[in-house]
């Protein structure tokens, strides 16, 4: 039995929809950031660092997008969420690691400076140099797809789902994310998928709720 624990408005969007993409049984359970759950005794049990998303994966835990993707897509070859070439899997393994190392980063200094900077006086540049981080990574993205359907290129990979996070995010941090006509064409085609669509929909519900 797989269980993932996520929270709506988290990267942990990313391993949501890679589980609905790998068409296994699931039970998907919310841990809301907003309301310090990650911090709950129970749930540091499950994940001592206390971030999501967690993968209970028959009794064994997992953390992190790129582990719990690239498990996902291991796990279920026939639904070809990532290239059986390992020159083309390491690719992608290496996209969805700049994702978690560098352009999650960028976004968190614009939301959250206090976390990279002690003095208060400092979170003014600390934000302004995320947005401009965030912004050049969101423009590194957009190139990468261009001239393609997808991220890594002809077909749909677990690095799609993932970076729809930063999308959503960029919306959500005022960031003029349509002006990037290449990843916002793509963010049309991927929410068009029926898997991608029925996840949002239901993290939407579940924070709304």
């Amino acid at each position: 039995m797989l269980t993932l624990y996520f929270s709506p408005g988290a990267c942990s969007l990313a391993s949501h929809i890679g589980l609905e993409e790998s068409g296994a049984a699931y039970e998907a359970k919310p841990v809301l950031l907003a309301k310090q759950q990650q911090r709950t005794e129970g749930y540091l049990k499950i994940n001592p660092r206390g971030k999501v998303p967690s993968l209970d994966a028959d009794g064994k835990i997992l953390v992190e997008n790129t582990a719990i993707l690239t498990y996902l897509a291991r796990r279920f070859p026939e639904k070809k969420l990532m290239p059986s070439d390992p020159l083309e899997e390491a690719r992608c393994i290496a996209t969805m690691c700049w994702f978690s190392s560098i352009v999650h980063p960028s976004f968190q200094r614009c939301m959250r400076p206090e976390r990279f900077a002690d003095s208060e006086a400092a979170h003014a540049a600390v934000k302004e140099n995320g947005r401009k981080s965030f912004w050049a990574n969101c423009q590194e993205i957009n190139s990468m797809i261009e001239g393609h359907d997808w991220i890594m290129g002809r077909d749909f990979t677990v690095v799609d789902g993932y970076a729809l996070v930063f999308y959503g995010w960029g919306l959500r941090g005022g960031f003029l994310m349509k002006e990037l006509g290449a990843y916002t064409a793509w963010q049309e085609r991927i929410m068009n998928r029926p898997t991608v669509r029925k996840t949002v929909e239901s993290e939407q519900s579940v924070a709304t709720a």
